[in-house]
């Protein structure tokens, strides 16, 4: 089954740090079968609070997300991503 990471942008709290992350983040994801299905394109929020732009990225498998999420290179990088916003990411699995 299809595994989706979705990632909702919160709040920039440090835009220097947001950018060493997008520097290092593509990185993690050589190698690895990644669709990158939406990348901060325009939204509208229907519920809930508003966000700054949201991420979904597309993995063959719960597992293979999981792996890509706990690498060292993209934990290196999101140590950035945490250091300049707030952000939520969570794993959802798919119907295929």
């Amino acid at each position: 089954m299809s595994a989706y990471v979705v990632l909702t942008l919160d709040e920039t709290t440090d835009q220097t740090q947001l950018d060493e992350y997008a520097r290092l983040a593509p990185a993690a994801a050589e190698g690895r079968d990644i669709s990158f299905l939406a990348l901060y394109g325009r939204h509208e929020v229907l519920e809930g609070p508003s966000i700054e732009g949201a991420v979904i990225l597309k993995f063959p498998t719960v597992d293979e997300a999981k792996e890509w999420y706990d690498s060292p290179a993209y934990q290196n990088a999101a140590a950035h991503r945490h250091a300049g916003a707030k952000y939520r990411a969570f794993i959802v699995e798919g119907l295929d």
